[in-house]
């Protein structure tokens, strides 16, 4: 079920509120510019009469529930007309650039992972590669205390503690990469189908929507308006608003991640084995950050898969294609 946005939050509710305060700031100094004039046609009966008339007609509109639903609905259909020249404010084309915004942003997620993958296969190497040298050196520090050459087993001990010691930072920031290509990855998946619900849903409801507009015109909305029966065609886009502010949503989530995984891939230096502190306070402070959006409770889940020793990464698994279970489309029940 679609959630109602508030007139005022939409790009024509800042266009009304604009106008809607230049009415009432104008309003305000045309009256106090005519109150002489006003004063004076009072003491005509006639006049008098007429701004009786008029003052009445005000305050039926103001008190009568059908009659100022319809002077709003007046109001912003007008003040979308207007941002409508500016912006872009119909539903349906915001969708369709939302669907270019996907398509643009899976290849780049699509190089952040085999970039990723990359260095993870050189971040194994250099952790198998250490561990190595570790039980080398181990060895012939054993060989140099049973010779009773002191200073030699003292010199490859240390050079096997120091190994320990950037083994554990190495494999700290592996698991901190899994969980990085993890989601990544899990993002990829998710937006791949959100990209074909919302390429099926502007499909289908762009037909849709050109039909009710077609059978629902300004004058027959009025009339529903005052009979107190729902606009179909203001339901209905409101729908489709509702899609994209969630869409929008998403999008952004899968931006901000895709900036914050690349600062954090850029901070690491495999060369050099040596890594910036701030890229792995971004990526902890995103781990304890609330529900994703695009992920749901698969972030927890993804998380303790990458804290899990058992439950081992293979890096040559392709990405799966997303299959949707039972055909259903996640933005159908926006019409219920």
């Amino acid at each position: 079920m679609a959630e109602k946005t508030s007139f005022w939050k939409r790009p024509e509710g800042k266009t009304g509120g604009i106008v809607l305060g230049a009415l009432i700031i104008g309003g305000g100094f045309l009256l106090i510019q005519a109150l002489p004039a006003i004063i004076a046609a009072m003491a005509n009966t006639l006049y008098l009469a007429l701004m009786l008339l008029a003052l009445g007609a005000i305050i039926y509109m103001v008190l009568d529930p059908k009659m100022r639903n319809l002077v709003w609905y007046m109001y912003k259909s007008v003040m979308r007309w207007v941002t409508g020249l500016f912006i872009q404010i119909d539903p349906i084309g915001i969708l369709k650039s939302y669907v270019d915004d996907l398509k643009d942003n899976l290849r780049k997620m699509n190089r952040q992972i085999s970039q990723l993958r990359g260095q993870m296969h050189k971040l194994q190497e250099m952790i198998l590669n250490n561990k190595k040298e570790i039980a080398a050196n181990l060895d012939l520090a054993s060989e140099a205390r049973q010779k009773n050459k002191q200073s030699v087993m003292i010199l490859k001990s240390r050079k096997a503690g120091r190994l320990k010691e950037s083994n554990m930072k190495l494999e700290d920031l592996y698991q901190k990469m899994e969980i990085l290509y993890r989601v990544l990855r899990k993002m990829y998946e998710n937006s791949e189908i959100m990209l074909e619900d919302i390429q099926d849903q502007v499909m289908v409801k762009e037909q849709e929507r050109k039909a009710i507009h077609a059978s629902s015109s300004a004058m027959r909305s009025a009339m529903s308006i005052i009979k107190g029966d729902a606009d179909k065609r203001a339901v209905f886009d409101q729908a489709l608003e509702a899609i994209a502010d969630d869409v929008s949503s998403k999008v952004g989530e899968m931006e901000r991640f895709m900036e914050m995984s690349e600062s954090f891939m850029s901070s690491v230096d495999l060369q050099n084995g040596v890594f910036e502190e701030e890229g792995l306070k971004m990526l902890e402070k995103w781990e304890k950050e609330g529900v994703s959006l695009l992920l749901g409770k698969e972030k927890d889940t993804l998380i303790l898969e990458a804290a899990d020793e058992k439950n081992v990464l293979d890096l040559s698994e392709p990405i799966k294609k997303p299959v949707r279970v039972g055909h259903t489309n996640q933005y159908d029940d926006f019409f219920e």
